[in-house]
């Protein structure tokens, strides 16, 4: 656990307030000691009930900030994916904090000693959680950091505030201050938070903006998990069924509006099955949005901003020679939308690198397609690029899976279906390089958020005098030294 630092909290009233909040729950968690298994389960219990509580309230606030967002996404995205890690913590943290044996080096063994890992709560936990899905990116890293044992205190994204209003008042209503508070506002607000001196802190955003959160966190020494996003590709085989896979992949890419550091970013298709991947993409779009403008299932873009740096990524690929294929099944006219700021899932054909739709994560329903000639050019292409959160394999080839998984380096994998490894609590979810650091869920996030201390207990006897490791060393040294130095 980090020790309190020193920061300065002269005419800024933002980092006082969050120093003293901290303080008070360090102090807290420093007077409680051990944390009991009680504890922790009553902690995640109430945090489980004030979401149920507030459901309603965080599906209104979603559709608000959104402008449109389905209830039902709501439902099983923000609602569902924050209740279901408290419920699995709650139903294994017993088992997470057993101490755990571990060997211990002969003689010492025989002679008594024994040696095991106690997982120890870090402190506080600073959380900071993006607008795409704002309540289950919270809430679903919180109940890891509670199952460990620690305190938190969150900064919900700005671009939400309604959500983060609710979010608020959920907080408020489960846990006292001392357990659990709350910051939201703007990049200032950010700002001052991702420089307060956590015990570790979690970050889920953007790439660019890690950079500065963990150049922040260096200052006081915190350790921090980022959970990034990147160009998860989907590679998909010659061996695939392709209306199975498009039917994956597109609702992968149509929810949220492909707002998802994990949707489907490229396609990587054998050149002559280009035009039968783009038909049934369009057919299958058709069955699942006849219509998109009016259709309350249908997701906004979150803002004016990401409206308008998405439609000049379409311009892009447009002027850079790229075939934009508009999946509107009913014709409609988007320019003419008011109040929401939809966008048609948006085919890019023969995408080339130059387009900035290949260069940056797209964080929307705009999908570039690249053809090959032989499967191996897909793992050479994802190779050549910065290493992604996840890649997406369809086929039925073992040869290739097994060289995807072996060949390919990414935060996770799904064979023959997209995203679907997030929603699997016992697997850790996390990204590597660019993508991110650190993982959670399940025993995985258990252990991030824990200290792994070591523990030996050394027995009655004498072990240093019997292996002659007290001076003045003698015949029982040599011995001991022969003993661990033979190969």
């Amino acid at each position: 656990m980090n020790a309190p630092q020193q920061v300065n909290t002269e005419h800024d009233p933002i980092i006082e307030a969050m120093m003293k909040v901290l303080d008070a729950q360090r102090a807290d968690f420093t007077a409680e000691g051990h944390v009991s298994a009680e504890t922790r389960i009553d902690r995640m219990r109430r945090g489980m009930n004030s979401i149920s509580k507030f459901q309603e309230q965080l599906v209104e606030a979603l559709n608000t900030d959104f402008t449109c967002r389905p209830r039902e996404l709501s439902m099983l995205t923000d609602v569902s994916a924050s209740i279901m890690p408290l419920k699995n913590a709650i139903k294994h943290v017993r088992k997470y904090m057993k101490p755990e044996k571990r060997k211990t080096v002969f003689p010492m063994n025989l002679l008594g000693g024994r040696s095991r890992i106690e997982y120890q709560p870090l402190g506080v936990v600073g959380v900071i959680s993006p607008w795409n899905f704002p309540a289950n990116l919270t809430f679903a890293p919180l109940a890891d950091i509670l199952a460990a044992g620690n305190r938190s205190i969150i900064k919900p994204s700005e671009f939400t505030p309604t959500v983060s209003q609710v979010m608020a008042d959920i907080v408020k209503d489960a846990w006292e201050e001392k357990e659990v508070a709350i910051f939201p506002g703007g990049p200032e607000v950010g700002a001052a938070f991702s420089g307060l001196p956590f015990d570790h802190m979690i970050f889920t955003g953007a790439t660019s903006i890690a950079r500065h959160i963990m150049s922040a966190a260096a200052k006081n020494l915190v350790p921090v998990t980022l959970e990034l996003g990147g160009k998860s590709p989907v590679l998909i085989s010659r061996t695939a069924d392709i209306k199975t896979a498009i039917s994956r992949i597109m609702l992968g890419k149509t929810m949220n509006a492909g707002q998802i550091c994990l949707a489907p970013d490229y396609l990587m298709v054998p050149e002559e099955k280009l035009d039968e991947v783009v038909a049934e993409i369009e057919s299958i779009v058709a069955q699942m949005y006849p219509s998109l403008l009016a259709n309350p299932q249908y997701t906004s873009v979150v803002n004016d901003r990401h409206f308008q740096r998405l439609n000049e990524n379409v311009r892009d690929a447009r002027e850079k020679g790229g075939e934009v294929i508009e999946v509107n099944p009913a014709g409609e006219d988007f320019s003419s939308q008011q109040g929401t700021y939809k966008i048609p899932p948006t085919i890019i054909k023969n995408a080339t690198d130059d387009m900035r739709v290949l260069e940056e994560e797209i964080f929307g329903p705009l999908l570039p397609i690249k053809t090959y000639k032989d499967f191996n050019e897909t793992i050479d292409y994802v190779n050549s690029k910065p290493r992604p959160l996840a890649v997406y394999y369809f086929g039925r080839d073992n040869v290739e899976e097994r060289n995807v998984l072996d060949r390919t380096t990414s935060g996770g994998v799904c064979l023959n279906d997209v995203i679907m490894h997030i929603m699997q609590e016992d697997l850790p979810f996390g990204g590597v390089g660019p993508a991110g650091m650190g993982a959670y869920h399940g025993y995985d996030g258990f252990k991030t958020f824990s200290h792994a201390k070591g523990i030996y207990k050394q027995s009655k006897l004498d072990i240093a005098g019997l292996g002659g490791m007290r001076p003045p060393y003698g015949k029982k040294t040599e011995s001991t030294i022969k003993m661990q130095t033979k190969v």
